[in-house]
C-alpha cells in the first residue's frame, strides 16, 4: 500500500476522480481517501509510479508520505 499526499484534493468530486484514475490502472484497486489529511491510500498491484502519473493526469499533484 502507498500513501500519497494530494494537496489539491478538497471534495468528494476530487476522490471520485482519483479513484476512477487509479482504477484505470488496476481496477481492482482499493482507494482510501483523508479529506482532512488530503491524503490518499491506495492498495494496489500496479507499481507505484503508474499510479502516480494516472493522478497527476487526472489534475492532481501528489507526493508519496513517508512511511
Amino acid at each position: 500500500m502507498i500513501t500519497l499526499k494530494v494537496p489539491e484534493m478538497s471534495c468528494g468530486h476530487c476522490i471520485k476522480t482519483i479513484d476512477g484514475a487509479v482504477k484505470s490502472i488496476d481496477p481492482k484497486a482499493t482507494v482510501d481517501a483523508d479529506l482532512a489529511a488530503h491524503t490518499v491510500s491506495v492498495k494496489s498491484a500496479a507499481n507505484e509510479t503508474s499510479l502516480r502519473e494516472a493522478i497527476a493526469e487526472a489534475g492532481y499533484v501528489n507526493e508519496k508520505v513517508a512511511a
